[in-house]
């Protein structure tokens, strides 16, 4: 064999292999998570089970609450059923490592949108609901403010942005403070139960929803200081635009059908409402965009017959019939519903108009 032979033979080698490794990519590429979803027959979701109202067990051993439903949102708009979920229970710390590996489609776990979150865990959503921090202590103490926890011994969870925003108060206040940190809200709510911290702190939501599960909820307080700003949203991997606009475009459908009054007693009579706005949410009229991303033209009429629209699931688990957060003049409240014509008097649940 010639010189010029060998060469041949070497470049034709490598030329494969660069062909081999393209088409590789190209096929990842043109298989998206939609397809992988769609292949696979179940949206699968990272999320909570021992948070009343956002994520808990129910008495018949089902998981159920405010995120659980978001999950199911998504499985109604992807494959046309809102039970084709595979629900994951993870704890607080496995969150960033469970949507940076891929191995989810979707986290909902009362999780906070920052920045660092967004440059290294995935795509955050709209915020579903807006929190922020708080503590809670034994009415006995007889503590009324944050403000007179020095010296406090204070319980709360490992991997949440209540460890960083606890540490800056107390900092900030010139208070000294013990703290331990567990897995998990229950090992933490046993923890206070017992009395090994004088405090638990988390989000406000939280709280109120741990302090149902207490003996004597009554008998424990949540201190009106607010510490932090901690909104709470559904968040994808990185690297599938497609994926990440129909999970936003999922959560649009949920807070605009309550902005339109379509719920999932009315959907049917909706599609012939005089609303232009109504008809083409429903799919009837116009298009917002669901065969580019690709969905069905009447996605959210499968949604909102699924689910209900934001307000349903709210009141079903966070509201009167659930864990009895009040929303109306809250920052929960729709944008929507200002006390006045022209001004920013509303809550802000918002998310892009769907047209």
């Amino acid at each position: 064999m010639t010189m010029n032979s060998c060469r041949y033979l070497v470049v034709l080698f490598f030329t494969l292999i660069l062909v081999s490794a393209c088409a590789q990519v190209t096929s990842e590429r043109d298989h998206s998570r939609l397809d992988t979803v769609r292949d696979r027959g179940k949206v699968v979701c990272a999320t909570l089970d021992n948070t009343p109202g956002f994520g808990f067990l129910s008495e018949g051993g089902n998981l159920v609450g405010f995120d659980i439903d978001l999950c199911r949102a998504v499985a109604a708009a992807t494959l046309s059923d809102p039970n084709a979920v595979e629900l994951r229970t993870i704890v607080s710390a496995e969150r960033g490592p469970a949507v940076q590996s891929g191995e989810v489609d979707l986290l909902v776990f009362v999780t906070t949108w920052t920045t660092t979150r967004d440059a290294t865990w995935g795509d955050f959503i709209y915020p579903m609901f807006y929190d922020g921090q708080g503590f809670m202590v034994p009415a006995d103490t007889g503590i009324g403010s944050a403000y007179d926890l020095g010296g406090a011994a204070v319980c709360t969870l490992i991997g949440t942005t209540s460890e960083l925003n606890m540490q800056d108060f107390f900092r900030q206040n010139g208070m000294d403070f013990n703290s331990t940190s567990f897995e998990n809200a229950e090992l933490a709510l046993d923890a206070y139960r017992n009395r090994q911290c004088d405090v638990f702190t988390s989000d406000r939501s939280a709280l109120a929803a741990l302090r149902t599960s207490l003996a004597n909820p009554d008998q424990h307080v949540i201190l009106p200081e607010v510490i932090s700003e901690e909104p709470l949203t559904p968040l994808v991997p990185h690297g599938d635009s497609q994926w990440f606009d129909v999970v936003k475009s999922v959560m649009s459908i949920l807070i605009y059908a309550e902005a339109y009054g379509v719920d999932s007693s009315n959907v049917d009579d909706m599609t012939t409402s005089d609303n232009v706005k109504v008809r083409r949410l429903l799919g009837v009229e116009g298009a917002w965009g669901q065969a580019d991303m690709g969905l069905e033209a009447t996605v959210a009429q499968t949604v909102i017959k699924s689910v209900g629209n934001y307000g349903e699931i709210y009141d079903r688990h966070l509201g009167s019939n659930g864990i009895g957060l009040t929303r109306a003049g809250s920052r929960n409240a729709l944008w929507a519903q200002a006390s006045c014509t022209g001004c920013p008097k509303g809550g802000q649940i918002y998310a892009a108009p769907l047209r």
